[in-house]
């Protein structure tokens, strides 16, 4: 039967990367802590923090372990404390959200309405989200994600789906393409403005079209949906671009269904395990979905949906 006391002297030491500062927090003394380290290394079969001059650093496999063990032990710590109450009215926080260009101002109206009338004293920050690096969740610098989870999106992350999505193309009014119907031809001959960053799998685009033996004619390379859309907006320009979650960015403009078969995606909603148990970070979390127009209760696959 494994010591499960182990998991908390091990997220200790790998926060505090110091046997004599593991000791101190856990009240223990070094030799006892020393002891403890040793019992963690014949049941892992690594070192986990080797020295390095005067001081001790961890290896691959403790690093791969630091967030895993930090969420089992706060999902312990939440089970065995006593039931907690949550006062809307008087909640007062700070939540961060890190979202793709579009979604503020396609469903930040909405969701600041609801938080609003629910909790007047929470206030939501909303942070630009360039890639798709896992590690502003993991460290607690934001408390939920939006995005497509894919490959690269660390598998400890709780995920719910908050809507499905599809690219559309999107054109000033009276350009040529927002009369009659859109052909292939018609499309791909068109200048085009293209989104080009990390994290962002559009290239299937330039794939059904090279299928259909077509070729966009590229004009210009953005990093972003809102650079794109505003060139579109003022120049003869196609800027292509998922539907709902730019809905708030395409007002004024036309827009149309690509020419060539695409599959649709789905836009997620991610959070770290650690908050599971948060009552007011699932209060949130119901406040996006809803905010989304989401059914309660769906499942992504791969990723739980842990309300």
């Amino acid at each position: 039967m494994p010591d499960l006391n182990l998991l908390v002297t091990l997220d200790v030491l790998l926060a505090e990367g110091s046997v004599a500062g593991a000791a101190r927090r856990l009240r223990l003394s070094p030799s006892a802590m020393s002891r403890a380290l040793a019992r963690l290394r014949e049941v892992t079969g690594d070192p986990l923090l080797v020295r390095a001059g005067r001081s001790l650093v961890p290896t691959p496999r403790a690093v791969e372990l630091r967030s895993q063990v930090g969420a089992l032990v706060e999902s312990a710590r939440a089970v065995l404390r006593p039931a907690e109450t949550l006062d809307l009215a008087t909640l007062q926080r700070r939540f961060t959200l890190r979202t793709s260009e579009g979604f503020v101002e396609t469903f930040g109206p909405r969701l600041l309405a609801l938080v609003a009338d629910q909790a007047p004293g929470v206030t939501l920050q909303f942070l630009p989200k360039p890639d798709k690096e896992s590690a502003p969740l993991r460290e607690g610098e934001v408390d939920i994600e939006t995005g497509v989870i894919d490959a690269t999106t660390a598998p400890e992350l709780r995920a719910s789906p908050l809507f499905e999505d599809r690219w559309v193309g999107v054109v000033r009014a009276g350009h040529p393409l927002a009369q009659g119907t859109v052909s292939g031809e018609r499309y791909a001959g068109a200048g085009h403005v293209v989104v080009l960053r990390r994290g962002l799998h559009s290239s299937e685009i330039d794939d059904a079209l090279r299928a259909a033996g077509l070729e966009r004619r590229v004009v210009t390379i953005v990093g972003g949906f809102a650079a794109a859309l505003a060139l579109a907006r003022d120049a003869q320009l196609v800027a292509t671009v998922p539907e709902r979650h730019t809905r708030g960015l395409r007002k004024g403009m036309d827009s149309f269904p690509l020419p060539v078969p695409i599959s649709s995606f789905t836009i997620s909603m991610l959070w770290h395990p650690r908050m599971d148990g948060d009552l007011a970070h699932r209060w949130l979390r119901g406040c996006v979905r809803s905010a989304c127009g989401t059914r309660h209760g769906e499942m992504l696959d791969g990723l739980p949906d842990l309300t």
